[in-house]
């Protein structure tokens, strides 16, 4: 790859394809690749422009008769735990997230699996091998970490680690104005914990004492089922044709 392209990214527009929210619905994306040292700037930039990253790629919706997708991102400094947030944090009080770099390993795989088999067994992700999920982790150019949440153990304030069995996992980016979650996935046989949810409030914390003033949640989509857990998180601001403006989902 030539020096100008990896400095200078250049995009690219895929092929319609089935819509994963949207009955009926044409999916298009633009895309383009983040290597190089430009990488953590270029990805920065992007994110703040409502594209998601995928191991080295960048992308966002380009679909053109829908803008259903919508860039979301949690306003830190105003966030509030509503009754039903509140209950989420405390019944997961007894787990701790350790961060660390981006490293995958067995365990990590073994629950990555399960919570695929048993949430998106028909979904695009569903044959991923353990190299596959190696690449998802490890191939980035960019500032970005994994958090293991595990039982806080007896030495939990001691290690920052918490012991037992893994039961959630996330990858996240670091931006220089907040963090950016990639991806997440958690033990199923725990669904009265609220996990997804659980990641979420942690994020806002860890993003709160980093002095970050964002956590960005990606895409919500307005008519998909899948994606409404995200207007739980009050206040936040939507990705308009004008920027960034605060909105309260309908």
């Amino acid at each position: 790859m030539t020096r100008i392209a990896i400095d200078t990214p250049q995009f690219y527009l895929t092929a319609p394809a089935t819509c994963p929210y949207l009955d009926g619905k044409l999916e298009r994306k633009v895309f383009t690749h983040l290597v190089g040292d430009r990488a953590p700037e270029i990805n920065d930039m992007l994110t703040q422009g409502g594209f998601r990253r995928s191991q080295n790629i960048a992308y966002r919706p380009a679909c053109e008769d829908c803008r259903a997708c919508v860039s979301v991102r949690i306003v830190v400094d105003e966030f509030r735990y509503g009754g039903s947030l509140k209950r989420v944090a405390k019944n997961n009080r007894d787990l701790v997230g350790k961060q660390g770099s981006s490293a995958a390993t067995s365990e990590q795989y073994s629950l990555f699996r399960q919570y695929l088999d048993s949430r998106h067994a028909g979904g695009g992700m569903a044959d991923m091998s353990a190299l596959d999920y190696a690449m998802m982790v490890e191939d980035t150019h960019v500032n970005t970490m994994l958090i293991e949440y595990r039982k806080r153990g007896p030495d939990s304030g001691i290690t920052g680690s918490g012991a037992g069995p893994l039961v959630a996992v996330a990858l996240t980016d670091i931006l220089v104005n907040g963090l950016s979650m990639v991806y997440s996935f958690f033990d199923t046989d725990f669904d009265n914990r609220s996990l997804g949810t659980f990641m979420i409030l942690d994020h806002v914390e860890r993003a709160r004492k980093m002095g970050l003033p964002y956590v960005y949640l990606g895409y919500w989509v307005r008519g998909s089922r899948k994606m409404e857990y995200k207007t739980r998180f009050q206040p936040q601001e939507h990705l308009t044709m004008t920027g960034w403006e605060r909105k309260t989902p309908s």
